[in-house]
C-alpha cells in the first residue's frame, strides 16, 4: 500500500511534469484507475489497522486467577484446556498472552543446540522414575513415584503411579508396558538403577534377576552413561507433562483418593491429550502410529514373568511364627523349624506362606505399629499343643529329606538244600575252646 509520503513525492511530482495518469501507473506500477482514483480524492487511504485479539473479559480473568491461585505453575495449554470444557470460544494465543502479561516467558534459550535421537520401529523403549511425592502427600497417599515408559518411534507412552521404585515394581511396571502395547521392543534403555545392576567405571553389570527379566522377554537392557540424560530424552522430557500439566490440573481441579484412582485418571489423560493428536516432532498421533509400530514388537512370553516378592524363611523351633518386614506372622505348629516360602505380589497386602509348596497360612499385610499378627486357628493349635500334658518329642522330618526304609525280612521256603561242607581246618579247636 502506498504511504501519503510516496503519493507525494512519486504521483503528483509525476502529475506536475505533465504525465498522464497511464503513464504514471505504468511508471509506479499500479493500474491507472487507482491512480486517478488517488488523485480525485487527494491521497491514498489510510493504512487498515489489525483488528486486536480478543481479549480475557472479567469473567474469564476471575477463572484463570482462580486456577492460578490454586496451582501456580499451571502450563497454558492445561489452562485453555479447562476453560474449553467450560465453554470457552477464544483460542488458545489469547489465553497464552494473557499468562504471559501475568508471569512472564517460561522457558529460555538453551545453552547449546540438540536433535532428537532417530529409532527405528520397534528397535527401542525408555523407561525410568519420577518422584511425585510434592503432589500426592497433600493428598493423603503418601510417597509415590511415576514409573514412565515410552516406546521411541511411535511416542506412545505410559504410566504406572506407584508405592517404591525397586526391582519388583521396576519389572512389574515394564511387564504392565509390554502388555499394553501387546509385544516387545529390542531393547529398553534407562539410567544406571542400582535396583538393576552395578556400576562398573562405565560398564554397568546387571544383576542376575535383571538378566533372567531380559531372557525371559528377548530384550536387551542397556543403561546410559552417567550424566547422559539426553540419550533417554524420550522419556525424561515428557515427566515436564506429568508433574507440570497433569498433576497440576488435578491441583486445580480435583484430586485423586486413592492410587488406584490416580492411574486410572492418567490413562485416560493420555489417551486424549496425547495419543489422540498429533505429535509436535513426528507430526502423526502416538496411536496411530502405535498400530504400525505393534507389528514390529517381539512376542510376549508365554507364560507371565513373575515379579513378586518371594524370600525363603526359617520358622522359629519353639513359636510358630515367621518374620517378614519386621513383622512376626503365625503358621501352623506343624511348620517349626522348617523353612518355608513368603510370598507377597506387588502393590498388593496378602502375603502368602507356603511349606513343601502347600499353602499353609495367609495374612492381611500388619498396619503400621502392629508387630505380631496371629491366625486364630494357628494360635489355637500352638496353645493345645503348648498345654497338653504328655507331649511325644517327635522328630520333624524336612518334606524334601526321604523316609528311613524300614527293615526286609527275607523268607526262605522249606525244603532240601545243597551246602558246601564246612572246612574247620582253618580254626584252632583247642584255642577257640579255652575261650569258651
Amino acid at each position: 500500500m502506498l504511504t501519503q509520503e510516496e503519493f507525494v513525492n512519486d504521483v503528483l511530482a509525476l502529475k506536475h511534469q505533465g504525465l498522464t495518469i497511464a503513464e504514471i501507473a505504468e511508471e509506479l506500477g499500479y493500474h491507472p484507475a487507482t491512480i486517478s482514483k488517488w488523485l480525485a480524492s487527494g491521497g491514498p487511504p489510510e493504512r487498515r489497522q489489525a483488528q486486536a485479539p480478543p481479549l480475557i473479559d472479567e469473567r474469564w480473568a476471575a477463572r484463570i486467577a482462580e486456577l492460578l491461585a490454586r496451582s501456580p505453575r499451571l502450563l497454558a495449554t492445561s489452562v485453555y484446556e479447562i476453560l474449553v470444557a467450560e465453554e470457552f470460544t477464544g483460542s488458545y494465543p489469547t489465553v497464552s498472552r494473557h499468562l504471559h502479561e501475568l508471569r512472564g516467558p517460561r522457558f529460555r534459550a538453551a545453552a547449546q543446540a540438540s536433535v532428537p535421537i532417530e529409532t527405528a520401529p520397534g528397535e527401542e523403549c525408555q523407561f525410568d522414575f519420577a518422584d511425585v511425592s510434592a503432589w500426592t502427600s497433600g493428598w493423603g497417599l503418601g510417597e509415590v513415584v511415576c514409573l514412565g515408559c515410552v516406546l521411541c518411534w511411535s511416542r506412545w507412552r505410559r504410566w504406572w503411579f506407584t508405592t517404591s521404585e525397586d526391582r519388583e515394581h521396576t519389572f512389574e511396571g515394564l511387564v504392565r508396558f509390554f502388555e499394553t502395547i501387546g509385544g516387545v521392543p529390542q531393547r529398553a534403555r534407562t539410567d544406571r538403577m542400582g535396583a538393576l545392576g552395578t556400576s562398573q567405571g562405565r560398564r554397568f553389570k546387571l544383576h542376575p534377576p535383571t538378566l533372567a527379566f531380559a531372557q525371559a522377554h528377548g530384550i536387551e537392557i542397556r543403561a546410559c552413561q552417567a550424566r547422559d540424560a539426553k540419550r533417554k530424552g524420550k522419556v525424561e522430557r515428557p515427566f515436564r507433562d506429568t508433574k507440570e500439566r497433569f498433576l497440576e490440573e488435578l491441583v486445580a481441579l480435583d484430586p485423586p483418593a486413592s492410587l488406584a484412582e490416580l492411574n486410572e485418571r492418567a490413562a485416560l489423560w493420555l489417551d486424549e491429550r496425547v495419543h489422540a493428536r498429533a505429535h509436535r516432532t513426528t507430526g502423526v498421533a502416538p496411536a496411530e502410529r502405535l498400530g504400525v509400530e505393534q507389528a514390529l514388537l517381539g512376542a510376549l512370553p508365554r507364560r507371565r514373568f513373575d515379579t513378586a516378592y518371594v524370600e525363603a524363611r526359617r520358622v522359629h523351633v519353639a513359636v510358630p511364627m515367621i518374620e517378614w518386614r519386621g513383622v512376626r506372622y503365625s503358621v501352623p505348629p506343624t511348620c517349626l523349624g522348617q523353612k518355608v516360602e513368603v510370598r507377597q505380589e506387588v502393590d498388593t497386602d496378602i502375603i502368602n506362606i507356603r511349606w513343601a509348596g502347600t499353602l499353609v497360612a495367609s495374612h492381611a499385610q500388619a498396619d503400621p505399629g502392629v508387630d505380631t499378627v496371629w491366625d486364630g486357628a494357628h494360635y489355637a493349635a500352638a496353645q493345645a499343643d503348648a498345654l497338653a500334658p504328655h507331649r511325644p518329642r517327635l522328630r520333624l522330618v524336612t518334606p524334601d529329606e526321604p523316609p528311613t526304609p524300614a527293615p526286609v525280612r527275607l523268607e526262605v521256603p522249606g525244603g532240601d538244600y545243597d551246602v558246601a561242607p564246612l572246612d574247620l581246618g582253618r580254626y584252632d579247636l583247642d584255642e577257640l575252646g579255652g575261650r569258651r
